[in-house]
């Protein structure tokens, strides 16, 4: 009989490609990690992990259950989501990790509603960038990620999440007030090519936005200075050092002294927002309520990010 906790230590070392990682992300010790997939493989009778210097990999035998693995787990989800319905126990905690301006745009208006809706649901937030809130729903860190998309990412159709679209919104360009392109009505980037830039670090699913969309206008960025927080990348511009391409909801109440914002010319560089939860979770009486609250914030800002900054 195959143990569900060691399916889910074989995922997540295929999540994390190392043992230490996996035992990191599961809060258990490297030896524990390795004994439960010794105790798999035992079970199931085949190699499933091959190590080597630079981590583990699975071995066909190991992809072969993976993909099992897989629908297992998201079945024992909505089992666990049924067993909570049968309880009627809409009283609990539901964990949401979100990057900043996602909390302030979504999260913190659906904390608020459920408040009213739902007032047996605890939400509780952690603040995390994109690429690190979905590992942590997958690890069982956390219930709910609002998440951006970005390359690399899970793709929607991923066995083990669910995906629920929430919003998306252009980036637009910030630019020094003494700038030459500070009177143009919208920022074309190839004018920008020979610019210094300032934008978020390298892992940041923004910093893929940014430079996507400028190697879709011909050029590399010069990105010269550094920040996940865009304040600071806001302030920088309107010192001068550089232009910047930002999240259009990031933007809002921001002090704009010294900057100029502007609509990129074309097709802008946009940022899509979903909420992720492990696939089958998504129909747990605790969790649905949250998502539907988030989707309904979402609803309620659709007007601003879509719409062309004043």
């Amino acid at each position: 009989m195959i143990e569900a906790r060691r399916l889910h230590i074989l995922r997540a070392v295929a999540d994390h490609g190392t043992v230490t990682a996996a035992a990191a992300a599961l809060y258990l010790t490297p030896s524990a990690v390795s004994q439960q997939l010794t105790a798999l493989e035992q079970e199931t009778g085949h190699r499933l992990v091959e190590r080597g210097a630079k981590g583990v990999r699975l071995t066909p035998a190991g992809e072969i259950l993976l993909s099992h693995t897989n629908a297992i787990l998201a079945q024992l989800e909505r089992a666990e989501a049924e067993l909570a319905a049968y309880r009627s126990g809409q009283a609990g905690t539901v964990t949401v990790a979100s990057f900043a301006t996602g909390i302030a745009l979504v999260v913190a208006p659906a904390v608020a509603r459920l408040a009213e809706s739902a007032p047996g649901i605890r939400i509780r937030v952690q603040d995390a960038e994109g690429d690190a809130s979905l590992p942590m729903v997958l690890d069982r860190q956390v219930d709910v990620a609002v998440a951006v998309e970005y390359r690399g990412a899970p793709p929607a159709d991923d066995p083990r999440l669910t995906h629920v679209p929430l919003y998306a919104e252009p980036f637009d360009a910030v630019v020094p007030v003494t700038h030459r392109l500070a009177d143009a009505a919208q920022v074309p980037l190839a004018e920008l090519a020979k610019d210094v830039w300032i934008g978020p670090y390298p892992g940041n699913p923004c910093h893929d936005v940014v430079v996507l969309a400028c190697e879709n206008a011909g050029f590399q960025p010069s990105l010269e200075h550094s920040s996940d927080d865009f304040r600071a990348v806001v302030s920088l511009a309107s010192a001068g050092a550089g232009v910047a391409l930002v999240p259009r909801s990031a933007l809002r109440g921001m002090d704009l002294a010294g900057v100029v914002v502007r609509p990129v010319d074309g097709v802008a560089p946009t940022r899509r927002v979903f909420a992720a939860v492990r696939r089958g979770a998504e129909g747990h009486p605790l969790i649905r309520p949250v998502l539907d609250a988030l989707a309904a914030a979402a609803r309620r800002q659709d007007t601003y990010v879509v719409s062309h900054p004043g």
